[in-house]
């Protein structure tokens, strides 16, 4: 059986987090708000547990989940090194809507997917997501939604679409425009946007000062 939490009501969101948090160390599935639209989460470093998160979205690992994390410094440890190009990125657009794929570190024990030794990370704008993350560690996060489908912009969306494969949902009301993060690959060396999201390409060519284009 699934529970909602109410986070624009201060005692109800302490619960929820609190709920969420022991959820998550327990290696189950809980439905966070961002900043783009509304997440389906787990304990990153739980095979098992991101395992349940892409069957609860009917999704295959042939398309590896995101991290999220609740601080810069957070990333150091989850990647081979930071180059040059992602700390503009960072202190440019984070927290906000720009996920940075990296090679991982090499030494974590975890598996996200076929991700073939690289990671998307990304660090939400978003004070319900950022004090779970903060507590927990870095989250496997993806849209809360079934592959194929919308993905949800309320708790509520996502409540239909996942169900009681979800334990915890905290409901901080509607996410605003469902418009998803902008992907942007680092891993060759010259930037290249795998999906155009929230963070416009002409921004990021002025912060990198060099022309970004979508990936082929």
């Amino acid at each position: 059986m699934s529970t909602v939490y109410d986070c624009s009501r201060p005692e109800s969101r302490a619960s929820g987090l609190s709920a969420a948090a022991n959820t998550v160390r327990a290696g189950g599935l809980v439905v966070l708000p961002t900043d783009t639209v509304y997440g389906i989460g787990a304990d990153a470093f739980d095979s098992n547990a991101v395992a349940a998160l892409l069957a609860a979205k009917g999704r295959g690992r042939d398309m590896p989940v995101p991290v999220l994390v609740g601080s810069w410094s957070t990333l150091e440890g989850l990647v081979m090194s930071v180059p040059r190009s992602a700390r503009a990125l960072i202190e440019a657009f984070w927290p906000g809507g720009l996920s940075i794929v990296l090679p991982q570190a090499p030494s974590l024990s975890w598996d996200l997917g076929n991700t073939r030794g690289t990671v998307n990370l990304r660090m939400p704008l978003h004070p319900v997501a950022l004090e779970l993350l903060r507590e927990v560690g870095p989250m496997a996060v993806s849209s809360a939604n079934r592959s194929g489908l919308p993905a949800a912009a309320t708790a509520g969306e996502a409540e239909e679409q996942l169900g009681d494969s979800v334990s915890i949902y905290l409901d901080a009301g509607p996410s605003g425009e469902p418009v998803a993060s902008t992907i942007v690959d680092l891993t060759q060396g010259q930037p290249r946007v795998l999906r155009e999201g929230a963070v416009p390409l002409a921004e990021l060519s002025e912060v990198l000062g060099v022309e970004v284009e979508p990936a082929s």
